[in-house]
């Protein structure tokens, strides 16, 4: 079992309470927007800043009448899980568990935020990578693969050149020590060629992390696609940190767009792995599901 899986399973298990919500988006609109829109002149039920300047408001839904339209709306619609994986396999994994040992229960619902997409647009940012391998060597590994390699600025210049480039031009990505950028192209698609898995959407083999992962980091540049090669970061600052310490290769990427990541899970594929950073959303501990509070008559799911 995956690290961040194990430690969130020892403690839902400890506290038999959801402690983070799975982040939903789902193509919106209906009584749940609806709700959500009519929150304004109402008391919240608690409100906080959080260290990274997001004020939190809550607010409760208690009318039957509204919850049971928002239920009969909802219950036709597709949600997509935009953040929280993680979380996911930690849900299904202690519904398992109890399920042997205590039957139906709390522990077959789990605690999600749904976001609808068309009226509360998330954000979506880029999740960067550090690569254990020098700049020279990653910039070198790219002759004959006709790629365009071109020296950039500061590494968050170069990032803002390459948000200005058409996505629909292929594949493209800042490569940095934190002392040298260069933005790199797939001017001859021969990295994204080397990407392709038979019988794949193009919409997953198009995205900038799958080219990445399977194009540069397994064919060109020729290392294993491991936790122990492939680091992440939330922040250019973190990314140049880190490959700076390591004498690795930062690579800044753009944010996924979220109609791309609506596409791949349409076609029924899954997302290369930290392939989006969706905010805003509550901060861990905000918002808590106990299964104690669902009491023991809680329905189980079909």
């Amino acid at each position: 079992m995956a690290g961040p899986v194990a430690d969130r399973l020892a403690l839902m298990s400890a506290t038999e309470t959801n402690v983070e919500a799975i982040y939903l988006v789902y193509d919106g609109g209906g009584p749940a927007s609806d709700a959500v829109a009519s929150v304004d002149d109402a008391e919240p039920v608690a409100q906080t800043t959080t260290a990274d300047a997001i004020t939190h408001t809550l607010w409760r839904l208690e009318d039957p009448q509204t919850l049971s339209a928002i239920a009969e709306d909802l219950a036709n619609r597709r949600a997509l899980i935009a953040d929280g994986h993680h979380r996911y396999a930690t849900y299904r994994e202690l519904q398992q568990q109890l399920r042997q040992s205590r039957g139906a229960g709390p522990w077959d619902f789990g605690l999600t935020l749904l976001v609808d997409s068309s009226s509360y647009g998330p954000q979506v940012h880029a999740i960067h990578r550090v690569i254990s391998i020098g700049l020279d060597d990653a910039l070198g590994k790219l002759e004959g693969w006709e790629a365009e390699v071109s020296a950039a600025g500061s590494p968050e210049q170069a990032l803002a050149d390459l948000e200005q480039r058409d996505t629909a031009a292929g594949f493209a990505a800042v490569l940095t020590d934190g002392s040298r950028s260069y933005l790199i192209s797939d001017a001859g698609r021969r990295v994204r060629a080397a990407s392709v898995h038979e019988g794949e959407t193009a919409t997953l083999t198009d995205l900038d992390v799958t080219v990445l992962h399977r194009g540069l980091v397994e064919q060109v540049w020729g290392l294993e696609d491991t936790v122990d090669t492939v680091d992440y970061a939330h922040s250019v600052e973190d990314a140049v940190r880190a490959a700076a310490a390591r004498s690795a290769t930062a690579v800044l990427l753009r944010p996924t767009p979220v109609a791309a990541v609506a596409a791949v899970a349409a076609a029924g594929a899954r997302m290369p792995r930290k392939s989006t950073l969706f905010t805003p959303k509550p901060a861990s501990g905000l918002v808590m599901r106990r299964f104690a509070d669902d009491g023991p008559s809680a329905p189980s799911s079909p």
